[in-house]
């Protein structure tokens, strides 16, 4: 059976160490009374909550299941996943990062990301009943009406109904301008909107007694693709004016889809016949309304990936240590057993490093990036909250894309540790490379990912997002630059610094040219990226860990280990993922369509 315990040591270090983020968080009005030992507490009793709650139901999630009762169009999750959900919202964790106004604790985002990691290590099905609900809040409170904010936010706050977002249709995906479904203006200000919705995660189920669907929908007179698109929340049950539960509304689960993971997770395909909805924001403006379910999701789901890769990391080690097969190349290594421990092996431990290099890189980008939403949400400073927005703009999709590509290979390594064992299911480890698998599909493919980082975020501004993150790397290369120790880790880092730059440039011209340029290289820039990125964050925990590497401490070893082997190992990735970038779109269009 898998095991899971809350990696609390490394969020501590990126936290207090890497980022020292009780310094950044006082500078904000909205967090000036925090300290690290609060920080450490909310987070120790999150661990608590992930690993003894919801993890002892992962497997048997996985393996029982939702349950469509086709009469009544209700949806059973697995056992134990409604008792689970009752905890989470009776210990008040639906509301930790919410704002106070709606009943919410106030605490950081940052808080809030590193604990919705540990929930993701323990159960991704689980964990995305309320992490899509905490989408539907950002996105009505930043565009709902007073009287949506009222009604929907304190009980999505605490926890008492839950949230979706409806986009996906059966003709269309990513591409939403194609959408189909109807909203009918009604006399009393309200809308009968008609349509089907697919894939929608989390869409019908009995943890909670009412869903706030958030739906995509065209008015009549809406104007032809993206900008004809308006947005409205469509809820279970209808709400009365006193706040309780009135009619049932007419959208409902047609049926469940049957998926290759995330079993324990209902995703159904919704069928709104007349349902009664209200416009959030601006009629046809509804797309950028969305964006901000949609961003906070594509975000979520990169932590999903972090969680995924965690938890097969810690399952695979220590299988590598138990499991003896066949003696080391260089001399016995265990000589009180028939075998040595696979962990002695060369290839076993690059496919365990290489895992942890993923997760502990990824955790930094992640933590980082949940402080730019801090400050960008909390700072009095318009300069600065611009700066924020800017790199997260930037970093979302390097998120989503880069983490899930990193977990698809990182659980796999895992899975390949256990050998044969890895491929049955009563170890654990399958499961992990199923649930990994859609992280890369849902909330736009990592390929989309690649084009709205290198068409939009890069080349749509030419490139001062991505100046603003290399100004970042350019001061700490100068800062480290004769620091004799660092080396090792800045000049490769200051290599690939340049060459981003120098790629980034070419494509940019070819892009004039020929904008199918952007298709063709997009995919390889967005990992290019990806690295730069985790380059500059381990080169800045490698820094840590020397200062502090004769502290007897063997966390700080182990972290210079780790360091080492990703600039060793994984980084020279990018050689190759630079040459195939520069290669062109030639090898991908020449070929006629009839030839395939």
């Amino acid at each position: 059976m898998p095991v899971y315990n809350p990696p609390l040591r490394d969020m501590q270090f990126v936290l207090h160490e890497l980022l020292n983020v009780t310094d950044e968080l006082k500078m904000l009005p909205r967090h000036a009374d925090i300290d690290a030992d609060t920080i450490n507490a909310v987070l120790e009793e999150g661990g608590k909550f992930a690993a003894e709650v919801i993890f002892p139901i992962n497997a048997s999630g996985d393996a029982q299941g939702c349950t469509l009762d086709k009469n009544t169009h209700e949806v059973t999750a697995p056992a134990g996943f409604k008792e689970a959900y009752a905890k989470y919202v009776e210990g008040g964790w639906p509301a930790l990062g919410c704002d106070p106004e709606y009943g919410g604790q106030g605490l950081p985002i940052v808080v809030n990301q590193c604990f919705y990691e540990m929930l993701n290590s323990a159960n991704q099905a689980w964990t995305m009943y309320p992490g899509l609900s905490h989408g539907a809040y950002e996105c009505l409170h930043a565009h709902g009406t007073p009287e949506q904010k009222a009604t929907f936010l304190p009980r999505l706050t605490s926890g008492e109904w839950t949230g979706t977002m409806c986009l996906t249709e059966p003709h269309c995906g990513t591409d939403l301008g194609m959408l189909r479904t109807k909203a009918e203006p009604q006399a009393d200000g309200s809308y009968r909107i008609t349509g089907q919705k697919i894939f929608i995660s989390a869409g019908e189920h009995d943890l909670a007694p009412n869903i706030i669907h958030l739906v995509l929908a065209r008015l009549p007179d809406a104007p032809a693709g993206s900008k004809g698109i308006s947005l409205f929340v469509v809820p279970k049950f209808l709400v009365n004016g006193d706040g309780s539960l009135g009619e049932r509304n007419g959208i409902f689960c047609g049926a469940i889809e049957h998926k290759m993971g995330i079993h324990g997770n209902a995703t159904c395909q919704m069928v709104l016949d007349g349902a009664v909805g209200t416009l959030v924001g601006q009629p046809h403006k509804g797309l950028a309304a969305m964006f901000v379910m949609m961003n906070a999701a594509r975000l979520g789901v990169g932590n999903q990936s972090l969680g995924l890769t965690e938890v097969a990391y810690q399952n695979a080690v220590a299988y590598a240590k138990d499991r003896i097969q066949m003696r080391s190349l260089s001399g016995v290594k265990a000589p009180d057993k028939q075998a040595d421990p696979i962990i002695v092996h060369p290839d076993v431990r690059k496919m365990l490093l290489t895992t942890r290099a993923y997760t502990e890189g990824g955790r930094a980008l992640a933590i980082w990036c949940g402080m730019l939403i801090d400050r960008e949400l909390s700072t009095d400073d318009e300069d600065e909250r611009a700066e924020c927005a800017d790199l997260v703009a930037l970093i979302t999709p390097i998120i989503k894309a880069f983490l899930t590509d990193n977990a698809w290979i990182a659980t796999s390594h895992c899975l390949q540790v256990f050998g044969g064992h890895g491929y049955i299911r009563e170890w654990g480890m399958e499961q992990y490379v199923r649930d990994a698998r859609i992280n890369m599909i849902y909330e736009g493919t990592n390929t989309i990912q690649s084009l709205d980082l290198l068409g939009r975020k890069v080349l749509g501004d030419n490139g001062k997002k991505l100046k603003k993150f290399g100004k970042m790397v350019a001061e700490f290369i100068e800062e480290e630059g004769t620091n004799e120790a660092m080396q090792e880790f800045v000049n490769p880092l200051a290599d690939l610094g340049d060459k981003v730059t120098k790629l980034t440039t070419e494509l940019g011209m070819k892009a004039f040219g020929n904008p199918d340029e952007v298709g063709g290289a997009a995919v390889d820039y967005l990992r290019v990226c990806g690295h730069l990125v985790f380059g500059y964050f381990w080169a800045r925990m490698a820094k840590v860990a020397l200062a502090k590497k004769d502290s007897g401490d063997p966390f700080y070893a182990a972290k210079l280990h780790t360091a080492r082997f990703y600039f060793a190992k994984l980084l020279p990735e990018t050689a190759g993922l630079i040459r195939t970038a520069r290669s062109g779109v030639a090898p991908l269009l020449a070929m006629e369509e009839a030839m395939f």
